[in-house]
C-alpha cells in the first residue's frame, strides 16, 4: 500500500466497533502527521479480512494464551 505499518493499524481501528479514539504515540512530527493521515484511508473488506485473519483478537482459552 505504500503506508506506514503503523498508520494502516490506526485506520483498521478505526473501523473497529467500540474503538472510539486509538492511543497514538508519534516520537517524530512525521509520525504526528502520518497518524493525522490514517483518519482519511479507506481499507477495502479484502484488506480489512486479510488483517482480521492477521490478528484475530481475543479468542476463547487456550486460544487467547497461544500468543
Amino acid at each position: 500500500m505504500g503506508l506506514a505499518p503503523a498508520d494502516v493499524g490506526i485506520a483498521w481501528l478505526l473501523t473497529r466497533p467500540g474503538v472510539t479514539a486509538p492511543i497514538i504515540g508519534p516520537r517524530t512530527m512525521a509520525q504526528f502527521e502520518g497518524s493525522l493521515g490514517a483518519t482519511s484511508i479507506t481499507l477495502e473488506q479484502a484488506q480489512l479480512d486479510r488483517l482480521d485473519e492477521l490478528f484475530p483478537g481475543k479468542q476463547a482459552a487456550p486460544m487467547e494464551y497461544a500468543w
